[in-house]
């Protein structure tokens, strides 16, 4: 990614920190967790359009992204 192109907006980073618990939030933080998340999001997104290629499909399914993101949850 290139600096300035975003996919995810700032404010929605605040808001995750402060529903994370923190009491306050640097502008820099914010913008290292879009970054962080926006990294993350794009090797899910791969891996989920390799899944559906691998299944002969051009449609990218929601059982693509949570196999995709399995390493990344809980689940």
């Amino acid at each position: 990614m290139t600096m300035g192109s975003s996919e995810l907006g700032l404010a929605a980073m605040y808001r995750i920190l402060k529903k994370s618990g923190a009491q306050r939030v640097s502008d820099e933080s914010a913008d290292e967790l879009r970054r962080t998340i926006e990294e993350i999001a794009l090797s899910i997104a791969r891996n989920a359009v390799d899944m559906s290629s691998h299944a002969g499909r051009r449609t990218v399914k929601a059982e693509d992204v949570r196999l995709a993101s399995r390493q990344y949850t809980r689940h």
